[in-house]
Formats: C-alpha cells, structure tokens, sequence
C-alpha cells in the first residue's frame, strides 16, 4: 500500500510537470547545483564529524563521531561523542539501523536485513560503551530511553540524505534495543527485525529458564553437561590454581568479583547457559569432557565455553554498562542448579550486583519492561522477532497481542544465540524475508523467489564473534 501510493504521486508529479515544455524542464535542470559529495552532505549535519573512511567495493564506509546530549530532558548539561559507522550504498535505497546494544564493530559488516533490501546500513554504538561513556559518567543516565533518544536523533539527521524506508534491527541485546526504540519512537521505522532478543517482563519470575534446562536438546547432553558441571568444581583447587597463573601472566585481576576462587565458580556455574547459548549442540554435545577427562582437556572445554576472561576485573569492564542495565532496567536470568549445590562455597553471587562496583548504585524499575511489553502486544506494527529453539534467551521472549500488526515471531528449528531468518524453515524463511522487503519497500526480481537482494560476501556478510564468549544477550 506505501509502495502504491508513493507510486501515484509520483505519475501526479509527472503529469502536472509534463505540460511545461522541454525548454523548461531543461533550464530547471541547469539551474539545479551539482551533487554534492556523499561525505561532504554527512559531515555538513552539526555535530558529526569523520573518524576514518574505509574503502569497500561497492560502498563508501564511514566511521564517524556524532554528539549527543548526556541528558536529551536537559541537553544543556553536557555532551558526548557517540560513535557510528555508516555504510554507504545509495541515497536511492532504503536504510537499515543497526545496533549491538553494546560496542561497535568499525569493521565493514552487513547485517543480514542490509543483504536483504540491498541498503545503506547506520550502525551505533550503544551509550556508555567506551569510547562513547561521558566523562565522567552519570550512570543514571543509562537508560532505555536514552538511548532510544540517541537513536532518534541520529536517525532525524541521517533522515534528511536517506529518505527511503528505514528498518531497525540487532541481535540479542541489538535486538531489544531495537524493539525499545520502537516503544518510543514508533513512527520513525518502516520495520524491525529483532533477532534472539530476551523479554524479561518479569525479573523475579525465572521459572521459564528452568523449564529450558530440563527439556533442552537430548537427555544424555543435559546428563553430560550436569557431570561435568560438577567434576569442574570437583578439581577446583587444581584448576583455580592454573588459572591463577594464568591470570598473572596475562596481567588480570579479580577486585569486583572478590577474588579468583569466586570468579571460578560464577564461571562454572554459567557453563550450561553458555554452551546452550552458542555451541552447534549436533556436533558439540559428543564433544563434552567425560570424567575420565584430564584437566588439560577441561581447561580447554571450559575456556572455549565460558572463558577464563570473562569475569576478570578486564573482562567486565567492557560490559559494564549491560551488567548495570541488567540490574536496573532489563532484568537478568536466574536459574537453580540443584546438581551442585553441595558443591558451591559462594551461592548466590552470580548476579549484576556482584558485577558493578559497589560506588554505582542499582535501583531496579519494574515497570520499563512491563511497559515494553505492553506496547508490542497492544501497539507493535511491522515487528519481527526472530529466536532459536535451544537458545536460553529464548526461554523468556516477546510475544505478539491482539494489538500487533503485521507482526511475526519466528522459531529457528535447533538454533542457537545466532539464529537469523537464513536458518529458519523454507516456509517462514519466503515469508519473513517477503515481509521484509514489503517494509523496505524494495521488489524483488521479477519472477524470482523471496531471497536476498544483495549476493553473499564473505567479506561484508562474516558473522560478527566479538560477543561470542560473553554470557550474556
């Protein structure tokens, strides 16, 4: 229907221009300025200024710094500068919004709704991911909504050069930033796609993860897993002391948690989770350590499955503002393991709160994702959520309500943390991908089936692991 009435406009404009003459339509056009220079219409936007311009076939690529108020309630009261990257195809395409909910990647990448359309693609860093945290950092304002906020603004300012159809996407916590923009901005997209995105309405509420736990994949991997759960904590003092040489050659410290022995068991007791979060379980579930295994071996598994990184003072830093959104907005997943109980010296402590430096405060609001909730169900147009069968994050996900429309919520048979519309079934694939491009108001080839504009590259389509070994969406 946009793309019709659109349409009919423009044989309005022909028709009405038609009758001028051609002496008219050609002075008109050489009175027209020259086009200006891409780069040079972006950096004329106040408040935006180059970073670096990577060459890329086919695309001009930017990374850029725009500034953003701390507080847009009160934009007097300080600035910052929020990286950006812009992937430059056409002004004549539409445009996807792309975001991480964390830092951003200034390598040249194409989310998949960008292969898609075949667009321009924006991608932002979130707030408070260094570089782009205030100084010094009021953490109260780390919120949804303003972040919501920073994503406005870019989008008014681009909006002027690209004023084809806009989608917003993002995987995990992408994608939940994505479907916040949406609550409260729900006119500035044409559609979003919100890949493996948690919806934790309820933070005290985790029941759902512990019905994941005791269905998920086959009943001899969950018996594995819980085995060597436990042999881990079982080898304890031999493997925290490797891992406490470890942590001296690589200069890592264990301030915030407490101490190593601590990081060790929040590590160990996440090793479930993360496994189910990205491991291929066809192939990873034979290859999980046997008793019988040798620490080397464990050490190995564990690494490649949790990181001994990942609860280091260094390791959390760089997700500190998840970690403090998880425990004031977002929520976070709570989870029992029972096999281990007599086994554990610190329960309990796996949780924000131990992960944020006790001079930030946490005060939790119930309400902003109850709030969420309500709106997609009641108000949500042109919203596709995208999850995996045996993702844990998919334990808890945005349902639609008899207030969605043109809405879809999609299940990848098996999928994992990196589920995409790719992996879904044929049927729903063809139908996802069709409602796709009816929001990006982009046909595909004649007589063709629903499939990606844009051909693969495996240069500008390799799948982004910068999150792969964090626990967390």
């Amino acid at each position: 229907m946009r793309k019709a009435i659109r349409c009919l406009l423009s044989l309005a404009v022909l028709i009405g221009t038609a009758s001028a003459g051609t002496a008219s339509a050609t002075a008109a056009t050489a009175a027209q300025p020259k086009a200006t220079d891409i780069k040079d219409r972006i950096l004329a936007i106040p408040g935006m200024s180059l970073v670096q311009e990577k060459p890329v076939d086919g695309y001009r690529f930017f990374v850029l710094n725009y500034t953003q108020p701390i507080d847009h309630q009160h934009p007097s009261k300080g600035s910052f500068q929020q990286r950006l990257t812009l992937l430059h195809k056409s002004v004549d395409r539409p445009t996807v919004f792309f975001t991480s909910g964390y830092n951003l990647n200034t390598d040249v990448r194409r989310s998949e709704p960008t292969q898609i359309i075949d667009g321009n693609q924006v991608s932002m860093e979130y707030r408070y991911f260094t570089p782009s945290r205030p100084q010094p950092a009021d953490w109260k304002k780390l919120t949804i909504r303003q972040a919501a906020n920073d994503q406005h603004r870019i989008f008014k300012a681009l909006h002027r050069i690209y004023d084809q159809n806009w989608i917003s996407t993002g995987g995990s916590k992408g994608g939940m930033t994505a479907t916040y923009y949406r609550r409260f901005f729900p006119d500035d997209m044409d559609g979003t796609v919100a890949y493996v995105a948690p919806n934790d309405v309820n933070n005290k509420e985790d029941s759902a993860y512990d019905r994941f736990f005791r269905t998920v994949g086959t009943a001899q991997c969950r018996k594995d897993l819980a085995a060597l759960e436990r042999e881990a904590l079982l080898r304890r003092g031999e493997i925290v002391n490797r891992y406490t040489k470890w942590a001296q050659d690589n200069k890592k410290t264990f301030k915030l948690v407490g101490n190593i022995d601590k990081a060790y068991e929040v590590l160990v007791t996440d090793l479930v989770f993360g496994f189910w979060q990205y491991q291929p379980a066809a192939t990873a579930c034979p290859e999980v350590p046997k008793k019988t295994a040798t620490t080397d071996e464990l050490w190995k598994w564990i690494d490649k499955v949790g990181g001994f990184d990942s609860y280091t003072d260094q390791g959390l830093e760089r997700n500190l503002p998840y970690y403090y959104q998880a425990g004031t907005q977002l929520g976070e997943p709570s989870y029992k393991y029972d096999h281990l109980k007599d086994l554990l010296r610190y329960p309990g402590i796996n949780n924000s709160r131990t992960f944020v430096p006790r001079d930030i405060p946490l005060h939790f609001d119930k309400n902003a994702m109850r709030d969420v909730d309500r709106w997609v169900r009641h108000h949500g147009e042109r919203m596709m959520f995208v999850n995996g069968e045996w993702d844990p994050w998919s334990s808890e996900p945005f349902r639609l309500g008899s207030g969605s429309e043109d809405s879809y919520v999609y299940k990848v048979p098996g999928g994992n943390h990196g589920s995409n519309i790719a992996k879904l079934r044929e049927a729903d694939r063809k139908a996802a991908t069709e409602a796709l491009l009816d929001w990006a108001d982009v046909d595909a080839p004649q007589g063709a089936e629903a499939a990606p504009l844009a051909p693969y590259d495996k240069k500008l389509d390799k799948r982004d692991d910068s999150q792969m070994q964090m626990l967390r969406p």
